[in-house]
């Protein structure tokens, strides 16, 4: 065989290999995934959160980390001028269905129960932004 052609099998062939277990799961709807959970609750956090100007998350930033090959996926509030920065409050899930955690300063501050009733309300699939009653 002419080298190119050895080098085009090696390609055809590669390219048929998968290794999904390196892939992160997809979402479904409807499903209790940690992903489908985080992504409720990113969609939800930033709008009752970061659109709405929250005044817990003044000077913050939502940045996602739902494509996790740890498997869990995250969202983080982070400084608005440093992405890069300690995060202060980390939301993440594991699992099927999910358990969801919620740490860092916000979590344990004033605010801190007020946050949890959220995540747990989208979590639930509740989008709203305030709690009934």
């Amino acid at each position: 065989m002419m080298p190119w052609r050895v080098l085009l099998s090696c390609l055809a062939l590669s390219g048929c290999q998968t290794d999904t277990a390196l892939r992160p799961a997809a979402s479904r709807v409807g499903d209790n995934s940690a992903l489908s959970t985080m992504e409720r609750v990113a969609v939800s956090a930033q709008k009752c959160w970061i659109a709405a100007r929250d005044p817990a998350f003044r000077g913050l930033r939502l940045s996602p980390e739902l494509s996790s090959y740890s498997g869990k996926p995250r969202i983080l509030a982070v400084p608005g001028k440093n992405i890069g920065g300690l995060p202060q409050l980390v939301v993440e899930a594991t699992g099927n269905p999910a358990k969801l955690s919620a740490y860092g300063p916000l979590a344990q501050g004033e605010h801190g129960l007020r946050l949890h009733k959220d995540i747990v309300r989208w979590a639930a699939r509740d989008p709203s932004c305030a709690a009934a009653g």
